[in-house]
């Protein structure tokens, strides 16, 4: 954990959490939406787009998706942990603490989607809530039509 988070709860830890809430919450990986990516990479796949690597090595950040000939990175954002406008909510047990690691996590994306843009690569962020239906089918429509138009650059990932 961060120090800055750390600083934000007593004693640096969880302290007022129920020992289920705390099971449930250790339960998390900390690494990766496997529900959403895979539900992109299934869309992508029913769409017949191929080409597409998942969380590549030696770009200046972590796409979820990235798509070498044509330099794109679709990152699909959970809503809860990138601060949806939509649906995303800060729980109210713990406040500081989670108003702090959802800033945060927007920092994060903001630079990553900087310096992705700063090698030359465009970037794509998807909510949670657009890959369920109603909203999953326009906004894939419009990704996927994105994709078979776009010529390759010839550039490899770098």
């Amino acid at each position: 954990m961060e120090k800055a988070l750390k600083n934000t709860l007593p004693s640096g830890r969880f302290r007022t959490v129920e020992p289920v809430r705390s099971k449930i919450m250790s339960a998390i990986p900390g690494r990766g939406a496997r529900s959403t990516e895979r539900a992109f990479s299934m869309a992508l796949a029913r769409g017949g787009i191929g080409g597409w690597r998942v969380h590549p090595a030696g770009l200046p950040a972590k796409p979820d998706f990235y798509f070498p000939d044509i330099r794109l990175a679709i990152f699909v954002d959970g809503c809860f942990w990138h601060g949806c406008p939509r649906c995303g909510h800060v729980p109210t047990k713990n406040r500081p603490f989670w108003s702090l690691k959802l800033a945060l996590n927007k920092a994060r994306d903001r630079r990553d989607n900087s310096r992705l843009r700063r090698a030359g690569i465009k970037v794509i962020r998807i909510w949670e809530h657009e890959l369920r239906s109603p909203a999953r089918q326009a906004r894939l429509r419009r990704i996927l039509k994105v994709l078979r138009m776009s010529p390759p650059t010839g550039k490899a990932a770098g």
